[in-house]
């Protein structure tokens, strides 16, 4: 047994300090970036926000209305592989740009991913996700999708420390998620004592991750666009949001009506719920790590694209970065003492 006793930090412990900007607008700031990634060698332009891989928020429509704007969806992994090809047949050329085709480890997953892969050979991401990113076989898994798909761009996770991104990036992953627990329907933390604060999480595994050539998504905890922004300061090259874009048209999840207002349906994707919904119920050996929600019913999900990108221009001006990019270079981060201060006694 061994105590880390580094100061480790989330979104709500920290604040973004101004600095002196030649920005006259928002408008000036540019949100686009381009990567190229260190294991597909493939090249990609857009806006570096990832809808996740949920089924109340990785739609087919979630992907539709974000492409729109350059954003990406990670689509979850439970649609058939007919609903994959009508949504393809009715849609632009342009998204497969900007879609991932999501899956998780198990024999049954590797085989409709192919099946998926070699019926539509334009698409261009993968998503490989499970709960506990440090497992053997978890690696192993990577490196036998990169050795069959040599040349699509790989995402996958997640985990929380350097030494780990390091090594999947050596196996082939691209792009590696970040963040155990942070999540917002996520109890993974409550029910096993097992984490990370995202902000550092996410610091130290960019790091890791910028050392080798590869990049890092920022998975969970942001609650606003202030913290979309703090984790694209922290390092990140995208940020995975779920719980900002549910309750929406196009997100999933059932739609009640509950004294006179509306609801959605938002849950976790190891919580009962999904797990009766697309397994049957949860198995005797496990418990549940993920709770469900009722979110109210927001609408069309433009209004909230509007505020994160808008958000994060902000952020972008009250420290005088002119693009995206700059924004990590640019940031300082001042420490949050509120809950000290009020043991104090001090305003």
């Amino acid at each position: 047994m061994r105590i880390e006793s580094d100061i480790k930090l989330g979104f709500k412990d920290v604040l973004i300090r101004p600095k002196r900007s030649t920005l006259k607008s928002r408008s000036e700031v540019e949100l686009v970036r381009t990567y190229r990634f260190h294991n597909s060698g493939k090249e990609w332009t857009g806006v570096p926000v990832i809808a996740a891989n949920m089924d109340t928020v990785g739609t087919f429509e979630m992907a539709t209305a974000l492409a729109e704007h350059q954003m990406l969806t990670a689509i979850h992994k439970h649609y058939t592989i007919e609903q994959w090809a009508e949504f393809l047949a009715n849609s632009d050329e342009s998204i497969y740009n900007y879609i991932m085709v999501s899956t998780g480890t198990s024999k049954a997953d590797f085989d409709k991913l192919g099946e998926i892969l070699a019926n539509h050979p334009k698409l261009q991401f993968i998503c490989i996700d499970v709960a506990n990113g440090y497992s053997e076989a978890f690696i192993e898994y990577v490196r036998s999708v990169r050795e069959t798909y040599p040349e699509i761009t790989i995402m996958a996770g997640n985990v929380v420390t350097g030494e780990i991104v390091e090594e999947l990036i050596l196996v082939g992953a691209d792009i590696i998620k970040v963040g155990i627990g942070p999540g917002s329907v996520c109890t993974t933390r409550v029910k096993t004592g097992v984490g990370y604060p995202q902000l550092s999480a996410v610091i130290e595994c960019a790091d890791a991750a910028h050392g080798m050539g590869g990049h890092v998504v920022s998975d969970g905890g942001c609650a606003c666009a202030g913290d979309v922004a703090k984790a694209f300061g922290g390092g990140a090259d995208f940020v995975m949001i779920g719980g900002m874009f549910a309750g929406h048209d196009e997100s999933g999840g059932e739609l009640v009506e509950r004294d006179g207002k509306q609801y959605k349906q938002f849950y976790g994707m190891s919580s009962a719920t999904a797990m009766k919904r697309h397994s049957g119920g949860v198995a005797e050996y496990r418990a549940s790590e993920g709770k469900t929600v009722s979110v109210p019913y927001r609408g069309p999900v433009i209004q909230t694209i509007q505020d994160i990108l808008g958000g994060v221009r902000s952020a972008c001006t009250y420290v005088g970065a002119r693009q995206l990019k700059e924004l990590t270079k640019r940031m300082t981060f001042i420490r949050v003492q509120e809950q000290e201060n009020q043991i104090f006694g001090k305003e």
